[in-house]
């Protein structure tokens, strides 16, 4: 048994698509059912569940005589409009059979890299929790586009479980564990345990879905898992069928072991709940003063910037040689003031042009390493 699931007393879990519907599209009553009274019988027991669940877009391609995932976004976006109300219809019924109550959130992307809008999806979080309701969050896909185009609901259910401090985040899809390779190959072995990153060394994961009506895949349910342990929230990966199981402890699935200690909520939220706005680009010095000593990022180390933003905004510390990021930070200046600035002291910018300008560009309390 997996005392710290046992244990757990405030529970996200994010279930796939695929796990959900027919191939063909359309909810597949059966599996829906058998997820709500594995989540119906933890929530009766007391302990706070979140469901983070896909599969508006493949709810709807079966009443619209859609026989595939569209490809264009309008229809994307109508097949979601259609299918969002018959995925929450049929949840509201389902767990109604155990007394529950549920309580639908759509959020987009916006909606977790805003800090204010970080905050308000929080507070509507925390009240359906305290009322005794079970939160249903999805992305709004009617209104969505980077989400539909780039990703699925992994990463925003390793956001959600950190913004309700989870005691653990489980991952449902279609596939039973993480396996070496792909899970159809007899060589492939299953990993029952990811310690750290060292456990992951060699392990093939880009393999697409097997069902074609959802968008992730295990790269990001991996990508997910470090996001949650990185948190200081443990996770269980496995198949939507074996729910009960992983929810009651027994060791099936995968199990990613938590990181000891949580960082600071404002550096994980501009870590993983911010999307940059710019980019600068850093000669050597510049890349060892932020990455091996710590430091502020000052306007003469700085070789190149792209993009625009405005001061505050969230921008990528580029390493110019190698054209990699290693950090994220809030500029303290707009876009359109710093190319006059790249190269200078702070010295010589505060005696040229005041001493508002012996600021630095991004300051370290506003710096995360990536």
């Amino acid at each position: 048994m997996r005392e710290v699931v046992t244990e757990a007393r405030r529970i996200v879990v994010k279930v796939g698509s695929s796990s959900l519907t027919t191939a063909t599209g359309g909810l597949d009553e059966e599996r829906v059912d058998r997820l709500v009274d594995a989540l119906g019988k933890l929530a009766s027991d007391g302990r706070e569940v979140v469901l983070v669940s896909s599969g508006a877009i493949a709810a709807g391609l079966a009443p619209l005589h859609l026989p595939r995932r569209p490809r264009d976004l309008a229809t994307q976006q109508a097949a979601a409009s259609v299918g969002q109300g018959l995925l929450i219809g049929r949840y509201a019924a389902g767990f109604a059979r155990h007394g529950l109550t549920v309580g639908q959130v759509l959020l987009t992307v916006d909606d977790v890299t805003r800090r204010a809008h970080y905050r308000n999806a929080y507070r509507t979080l925390r009240k359906l929790l305290d009322l005794g309701a079970l939160p249903i969050v999805n992305e709004n896909d009617t209104v969505a586009t980077e989400e539909i185009r780039f990703g699925d609901n992994d990463r925003l259910a390793a956001l959600v479980a950190a913004l309700v401090d989870a005691d653990l985040l489980v991952l449902l899809s279609d596939v039973d564990a993480l396996y070496t390779g792909s899970p159809s190959d007899p060589s492939s072995r299953r990993i029952t345990f990811v310690g750290d990153e060292s456990d992951l060394d060699g392990i093939s994961v880009a393999t697409p879905g097997r069902s074609g009506v959802g968008t992730g895949g295990m790269v990001t349910k991996i990508e997910a898992a470090r996001i949650a342990t990185g948190f200081g929230i443990p996770v269980v990966l496995t198949a939507a069928p074996l729910a009960g199981e992983a929810l009651g402890g027994d060791e099936v699935g995968t199990f990613f072991r938590a990181a000891e200690s949580r960082p600071a909520a404002r550096l994980f939220w501009l870590a993983h709940a911010t999307s940059p706005r710019g980019r600068l680009h850093l000669d050597p010095g510049a890349v060892a003063a932020v990455v091996a000593r710590r430091k502020s990022l000052l306007p003469a180390g700085i070789t190149a910037v792209d993009g625009s933003f405005a001061a505050g905004d969230p921008v990528d510390l580029i390493d110019a040689a190698s054209g990699t990021p290693v950090a994220r930070g809030l500029v303290n200046y707009d876009a359109i003031e710093l190319p006059a600035l790249l190269g200078r002291t702070t010295g010589e910018l505060a005696a040229e042009l005041g001493p508002g300008y012996e600021r630095e560009v991004v300051h370290r309390d506003d710096l995360v390493l990536l």
